[in-house]
């Protein structure tokens, strides 16, 4: 492949890392009830709400199971009404999560796959000629440090939005993914809401730009792993 070819695979690949990487920490959000019943107490949910706890937890996690592969098909909350608007929207939400949720278990296969078919590449490489292995796979593995750089930048941009203006980013959120107002929740229709505050989403975004990170910390590790010569040196 020519040195173009390369960079522009490592681009598409660095790519495609990030959007796994990303899908990944909001299906591990999804997935961590914990947060939101730590929520319950820490941001007194059940006095803003006149919801109990329990109560909470119940109609969250029916929130959730719908939200998760092999889970509800139709979503009921046991004691709170819905209107069709509010149906309607966790339909759409419905769909966003479940792409992620698959996308990252999927990429997560074909990166796992990809990555254990070069090691088996690799130690023949290296065998044959450890400082043109070496710069071969720096080369080859660059689109490690793209999936990197753009992941964190994306992480980094969203945390600065979520700090300088939360209730602006979290509109901006959903006229980007939504295209209609239907979002916009009554709490005398959809109660839900009530027991979903804004903060407790805040809370989810900087769980999932958390994530975020430490999957590109991990990624960074794993890139010098892989392209250490046979001196014990890496390089970018």
């Amino acid at each position: 492949m020519t040195k173009c070819g390369e960079i522009i695979k490592n681009m598409l690949l660095g790519l495609a890392g990030t959007v796994v990487m990303i899908c990944l920490a909001v299906s591990l959000t999804v997935w961590f009830r914990p947060l939101y019943y730590f929520d319950i107490d820490y941001l007194d949910i059940p006095q803003s709400s006149g919801v109990s706890a329990e109560l909470c937890r119940l109609n969250y996690d029916a929130l959730i199971d719908y939200n998760v592969p092999g889970g509800s098909t139709k979503l009921m909350f046991p004691t709170m009404p819905m209107s069709e608007s509010g149906r309607k929207h966790f339909e759409e939400v419905k769909d966003i999560f479940l792409a992620m949720q698959w996308v990252a278990v999927l990429g997560l296969a074909v990166f796992g796959i990809y990555l254990l078919r070069d090691a088996v590449r690799t130690g023949k490489m290296r065998e044959a000629a450890a400082f043109h292995a070496a710069h071969t796979l720096r080369l080859r593995y660059r689109w490690m440090l793209w999936a990197v750089w753009l992941a964190a930048g994306i992480g980094g941009i969203v945390l600065l939005a979520v700090i300088i203006d939360w209730e602006n980013a979290f509109t901006l959120m959903h006229k980007i993914f939504f295209d209609n107002d239907d979002w916009l929740f009554n709490p005398q229709t959809d109660p839900i809401i009530t027991i979903l505050p804004d903060t407790f989403f805040m809370h989810c975004g900087l769980l999932i730009i958390g994530l975020t990170i430490l999957f590109c910390a991990g990624l960074q590790l794993l890139y010098h792993r892989k392209t250490r010569n046979t001196h014990g040196k890496s390089h970018f």
